[in-house]
């Protein structure tokens, strides 16, 4: 039996001197840069752009003033910024080159389609679209309008994840079969809260923060940051942090998207108002085959695996275990010879004893999000008109595979997909969840 060696891969000092390198690229050729949302993640966003020399903030959009403020604080270095509550000024302002879109998920397809008819370069967050369709057409558009996009799948820009799948593509964990994925995070008994519905605080800004998703009362768990765990502006953890696992699965393993998917899970024990499952497992079959999963545990926060990793990836010469940029090969014994029946008079228990006190010693990667390196790689890209590492496509078959999930849980189904026409085989009340009906005033039109 042959025994593959060991391999670790962290960050180094790669990584950080390419980012050290974009801090001091001069001013010349500066894109202006637009930004759409600032909350959370749109200031994130916008701190990983401050980080290139390259670029400027020329006009900021947002609904809540203090957001405003504090990115005109930010770009401060760099002039002062055009301020804007409807992004349709925004797209209309002469300064902007591209625009980055980090607004909630049921707002993305629309701000891309306009974006792209305005003339931006667009860098937007994931998950790129709420529903497959607005997927398909966000694809169309950007061909149609020939627009630079850059997805916000950012660990497809990490120097360190890109070296480790060179290293899988080049055959060190041999023939892969599957991979796991697991969000864990315990959010029991009360979780976000279970606030009542009660008066906006501006029904001008809510009816603005809801746009096409029907119209409903207002609660505030919908509004800033936890509209993530409804149905009418997110597709739940699913998409949140499972996109991220399904675009690294895709990565690794050089996939397209599922031919199959299935699910179950619910709200089993978190007491709040969210809508999405607290306890979920999908699995899904890809091309190959391989199996692949993503499992929720929001009511405890026991690792999924020895090595309390985000994501496992389990081939016939080795698993690797990776979080975020860090990542470890763990050999497996190549069996060359027929499998013996088991027979107590002649086993060899120190393999098992090896294995269990490895289980004991788990230990967890670390590492900060690359989405400084993501954003240099979409500057780049403005300018050469070149492809960028997670384009309008790939963004679309990476969410893909969660948005399905989705459908086949709300159906409780297991459900058959065709690449092809982007609809199921086999399940005609499925395809009625490929998309929804825009409030009225709205539309998804080329």
């Amino acid at each position: 039996m042959e025994l593959i060696s060991r391999r670790s891969f962290g960050r180094g000092a790669v990584a950080m001197s390419a980012l050290s390198y974009s801090r001091v690229l001069g001013a010349n050729d500066r894109v202006g840069m637009g930004y759409v949302g600032l909350g959370n993640r749109g200031d994130q966003v916008h701190d990983a752009f401050l980080e290139h020399g390259d670029n400027a903030t020329v006009a900021i959009c947002d609904l809540k003033s203090d957001y405003l403020d504090l990115a005109t604080k930010k770009a401060a270095s760099r002039g002062t910024p055009t301020r804007y509550s409807d992004y349709r000024k925004l797209l209309e302002d002469k300064n902007v080159d591209a625009v980055a879109i980090c607004t909630p998920d049921h707002w993305h397809a629309l701000m891309f389609l306009a974006a792209c008819k305005a003339g931006k370069d667009i860098y937007v967050e994931k998950p790129l679209s709420l529903t497959v369709y607005e997927g398909r057409v966000m694809v169309q558009a950007a061909e149609k309008y020939k627009r630079i996009v850059q997805v916000g799948l950012h660990r497809r820009s990490s120097p360190e994840i890109r070296k480790v799948a060179e290293r899988v593509h080049a055959g060190e964990l041999g023939k892969l079969s599957a991979a796991r994925s697991f969000h864990i995070r315990n959010d029991w008994p009360v979780g976000i809260g279970n606030p009542s519905n009660s008066a906006p605080p501006s029904a001008e800004q809510w009816d603005a923060w809801v746009g096409p998703a029907p119209a409903q009362p207002y609660n505030r768990n919908k509004a800033w940051y936890n509209f993530r765990w409804f149905y009418d502006f997110s597709g739940g953890q699913l998409t949140n942090f499972g996109v991220h696992y399904s675009d690294m699965m895709r990565m690794f393993m050089q996939l397209g998207v599922p031919r199959a998917v299935t699910a179950m899970g619910g709200k089993y024990v978190v007491n709040d108002n969210r809508e999405i499952p607290d306890t979920l497992v999908v699995l899904w079959e890809y091309d190959g085959p391989v199996l692949n999963s993503f499992e929720q545990y929001n009511g405890n926060s026991a690792p999924g695996n020895f090595k309390r990793s985000e994501l496992e990836f389990r081939g016939t010469k080795g698993t690797l275990y990776l979080q975020n940029g860090r990542g470890e090969i763990v050999p497996e014994r190549i069996h060359d010879i027929p499998t013996k029946p088991n027979d107590p008079t002649d086993r060899d228990d120190s393999a098992w004893r090896a294995s269990f006190k490895l289980a004991m010693e788990a230990s967890s990667g670390s590492g900060s999000a690359d989405t400084a390196f993501h954003t240099r790689n979409f500057l780049d890209c403005v300018k050469s008109r070149k492809q960028t590492h997670c384009d309008t496509l790939e963004g679309h078959r990476s969410n893909l595979g969660p948005l399905i999930g989705n459908i086949a849980h709300k159906t409780k189904s297991y459900l058959l997909f065709d690449e092809k026409t982007e609809r199921f085989t086999n399940n005609a009340a499925a395809n009625d969840l490929l998309h929804y009906e825009y409030r009225k005033g709205y539309s998804l039109e080329l």
